[in-house]
């Protein structure tokens, strides 16, 4: 028995696993191994489950990045010193990665940068960097292909050929970097507490919301798993013109289908996105008439009090509590 593994994805499809390679086509298998979920990385992140889902955004998935935090320090000292530190490891990484993987990374660098800043859609992408939308596809794909960015469309539509895609940074690491460290680089090198204390603290928020986003994702397949709601084949985003709904839940078989919203926000959760979520759900055009529906609301800071009381029983309520408890229950 041989077993091969490396990091660099370029290396292995190409001069492992490619046409030209003596083990082409004599491969007995083969594992794409993927950075760790939130679920599966709360076994490293010893902090409470509010500071688990923002150290999270920050590290990714990924073992190496997950592991130089110290869970023993807040989070702004460890990204103080494993991130906004010129001689911290974390600290280049994300070019580092570039370099080995691409010739001439500096373009790559700016549509990543680009992505990470809130250009996602290919026109907001080319105006950001001034790259035209012909070799811009190209670039997009080579980043597709890396595992660097995924490319999304709304769940209702089809991948192949809807023209309404948007692209996002695949690792919560590089989206942090890239976001943060990348555009303020000469600052952080002469005073890094000020560019913590004045561009990512205040910032932080709408980054973990993102994040936050993928954590619900996730309790909605466990959900599923267990029972609990649906069942549903997919779960995705849906936008259309400016509406948008975090997750949507489609079961094509059962004329079934699920939206829920997500908060990240310091306020409690009310019944004025009830009411938001069902005029959105009403503009989702996606199977008949008589679809059954079904809601689901996570919020960080919980509900306001008798809400729970003013929904039936199509409605699910997750809080902090019960995102940690839908790991817990497997242990």
């Amino acid at each position: 028995m041989l077993v091969l593994c490396g990091s660099s994805v370029s290396t292995m499809e190409s001069e492992v696993l490619g046409h030209e390679s003596p083990l082409y086509g004599r491969r007995t298998g083969q594992i794409d191994v993927r950075p760790f979920s939130f679920q599966q990385a709360q076994d490293v992140i010893a902090y409470d489950i509010e500071n688990a889902i923002r150290s999270f955004a920050v590290t990714g998935g990924t073992p190496m990045y997950l592991t130089r935090f110290d869970y023993d320090q807040p989070l702004r000292e460890n990204i103080l010193t494993e991130i906004l530190s010129p001689t911290a490891v974390l600290y280049n990484e994300p070019e580092f990665l570039l370099r080995t993987e691409l010739r001439n990374p500096a373009r790559y660098m700016s549509i990543l940068e680009a992505i990470a800043t809130g250009h996602t859609t290919p026109n907001e992408i080319a105006g950001a960097t001034g790259i035209d939308s012909g070799p811009l596809s190209k670039y997009l794909q080579t980043l597709r292909r890396l595992r660097l960015i995924d490319r999304e469309v709304p769940v209702t539509a089809s991948a192949k050929q809807s023209k309404r895609s948007q692209y996002r940074v695949a690792d919560e690491f590089l989206r942090f970097w890239f976001r943060f460290v990348e555009p303020n680089r000469s600052s952080i090198r002469e005073a890094p507490d000020i560019v913590y204390d004045g561009t990512v603290r205040p910032n932080l928020p709408d980054h973990v919301a993102t994040t936050f986003e993928d954590v619900c994702r996730e309790v909605v397949w466990e959900a599923i798993r267990r029972g609990d709601i649906g069942p549903y084949s997919e779960v995705g985003r849906w936008w259309y013109g400016e509406d948008e709904i975090d997750i949507v839940g489609l079961a094509p078989d059962a004329d079934r289908v699920l939206f829920a919203e997500c908060r990240w926000t310091s306020d409690p959760v009310g019944h004025a996105l009830v009411s938001k979520l069902r005029d959105k759900a009403e503009q989702v055009r996606w199977g008949p008439d008589t679809r059954d529906e079904e809601f689901a609301l996570f919020s960080k800071n919980g509900f306001v009090s008798g809400l729970t009381d003013d929904l039936d029983e199509d409605w699910s309520l997750f809080d902090l509590s019960k995102v940690e408890d839908t790991r817990s229950k497997d242990e």
